[in-house]
């Protein structure tokens, strides 16, 4: 998740990497259908957090079921996969959530990657504490109060300061940075993944302890756990430009779709729908929420979407 390039947003999911004859690891190999022209096949990177699996899963569905084609799902990093859509190993990512330095690379100057448009949805990182925390102590939320309510936040990981949990290291993340130069006692502990993260954060809650954590948006976790956002010095643009010295907030990043450019420009009605594939928060959280809180495979909340909300997507397939 970051302006995961911010990002590395978002309480992922560890996802199970599935493709139309079995698992594909992208770091090791790449999908013998990406980038072929001549049949009905599709490949698709699929990021670690359940907001990306929800749009994979429903873009799946419908390239499947509605214009015949064979999918194609690999799991890779995102940094990674900049790489592999280039090299046409896959032929479209659906989240970015803000990497200029890739950008820059394939799409400017390669001419390798396409813009694919926005998604729809707006991303966010933060810091956030749960609601029940904020409504004891107000001004928690205030990030120059911090450090004295740094004791509620220890724990074993934090080697005696508070502890602000994040998820995977491979998210872009500017905490570290921000702890050192706005000069607060604590710690960044990284959880592993957004399911371990998501597991902390619910066990917390459930015993209504204090925690701090990086967090993002749009996520389905914010209607089982509501939290409030920590209000950090005001993002402008350029004052995370230099990694070591960043001291504001994450910004609001807008998230958008990438294609492999020869994809995009000879992949036909599946490229056409990708591009013009965009919904909003609340219908990716709608599907995030069947995933993750309710249990259903991608494909069973992907078809569960399509069916309760056809004018949506049926303007993505003319």
């Amino acid at each position: 998740m970051r302006a995961r390039t911010t990002l590395a947003v978002g309480s992922l999911l560890l996802l199970t990497t599935v493709t139309g004859c079995g698992a594909a690891d992208m770091t090791k190999q790449a999908s013998p259908f990406a980038n072929a022209r001549s049949s009905k096949t599709v490949t698709l990177s699929v990021q670690s957090w359940v907001g990306a699996q929800s749009n994979v899963a429903v873009a799946q569905y419908l390239l499947e079921h509605k214009l015949g084609y064979r999918v194609d799902t690999v799991q890779v990093d995102e940094v990674p996969a900049w790489d592999a859509l280039s090299q046409g190993r896959v032929d479209a990512i659906l989240e970015d959530w803000g990497h200029p330095d890739q950008e820059k690379r394939y799409v400017q100057d390669k001419k390798t990657i396409a813009r694919g448009g926005g998604l729809g949805v707006t991303g966010h990182i933060g810091w956030y504490v749960p609601t029940y925390l904020a409504k004891q102590h107000p001004d928690i939320t205030d990030w120059r109060n911090l450090n004295k309510y740094a004791s509620l936040f220890r724990t074993a990981e934090s080697g005696g300061k508070g502890q602000l949990m994040d998820g995977s290291p491979s998210y872009v993340t500017n905490d570290k940075a921000l702890v050192k130069n706005l000069k607060l006692n604590y710690q960044v502990v990284f959880a592993g993944s957004e399911a371990a993260q998501i597991t902390q954060m619910k066990q917390f809650a459930k015993a209504k302890k204090p925690f701090l954590t990086y967090w993002y948006a749009p996520q389905w976790l914010f209607e089982k756990v509501p939290m409030t956002e920590v209000k950090l010095p005001p993002y402008k643009d350029g004052c995370d430009a230099d990694a070591a010295k960043v001291a504001c907030a994450y910004p609001h990043t807008p998230l958008q779709k990438y294609l492999n450019a020869g994809f995009a420009e000879s992949g036909g009605k599946a490229a056409a729908f990708l591009k013009k594939f965009r919904w909003t928060t609340e219908d990716q959280n709608e599907v995030s929420l069947m995933i993750a809180d309710q249990k259903l495979s991608p494909q069973d909340a992907a078809k569960k979407w399509v069916d309760s909300h056809p004018d949506v997507w049926k303007g993505w397939l003319s």
